[in-house]
């Protein structure tokens, strides 16, 4: 068998997320799953020092960019959280293939609402336009490829920006994601690959 039985494994291309293929070319322990890609964006908290206007922008380019599809607990999964929304996924998505590797490279999208110990509280918000574009981390760290990043280089300033207000500007939600784990390390929490399809398990 390729699959831990608690594991959530999604096959087939990357980024393939509304194609349809026969169950019949499937291994016998996978089912298709429907991911969320569009959720409801929380409201920005009143009283910042952004005007309503870049914060609405913020929201808009968060929804725009679909980033609670992943940092929203139970949306790769088809289930989200209402509670936590943009706060963090406790399914993590696998980065290397979950058909060649026993125990695949996993990681875990982060809480993004500015809850100052398991989101971007300790954030700046020039560190967070960073991250959107370079995929620099808080630290100087490189995010994997699984968050799209180079496809964000050419966000304006001005979008940036308003995203970057608009995240500092959510009620935190303190929620701890699981561990990011390389290749070869054992992960005990659920992941998802890209794809359509899960482990029946």
């Amino acid at each position: 068998m390729y699959f831990h039985p608690k594991r959530v494994v999604l096959v087939l291309l990357p980024l393939m997320l509304s194609c349809s293929t026969t169950s019949s070319n499937l291994p016998r322990d996978l089912e298709e799953i429907t991911p969320v890609l569009e959720l409801e964006q929380p409201e920005a908290l009143a009283g910042g020092q952004h005007s309503a206007e870049i914060l609405a922008h913020g929201k808009y380019m968060v929804g725009l960019l679909r980033c609670g599809s992943c940092h929203t607990d139970g949306s790769l999964i088809g289930m989200p959280r209402k509670d936590r929304l943009l706060a963090g996924s406790s399914v993590g998505i696998a980065f290397t293939s979950p058909l060649e590797d026993k125990h695949p490279g996993v990681v875990f999208p982060p809480n993004i609402t500015p809850d100052p110990a398991t989101g971007l509280g300790g954030w700046t918000e020039q560190q967070i336009i960073n991250l959107i574009r370079t995929g620099s981390g808080n630290h100087c760290s490189k995010v994997l490829s699984v968050m799209p990043y180079p496809a964000y280089g050419g966000v304006s300033d001005n979008d940036a920006g308003a995203i970057a207000a608009y995240l500092l500007s959510l009620r935190p939600i303190h929620h701890r994601v699981p561990q990011n784990v390389a290749k070869g390390q054992k992960t005990s929490a659920p992941f998802v690959h890209f794809g359509v399809y899960r482990s029946k398990k």
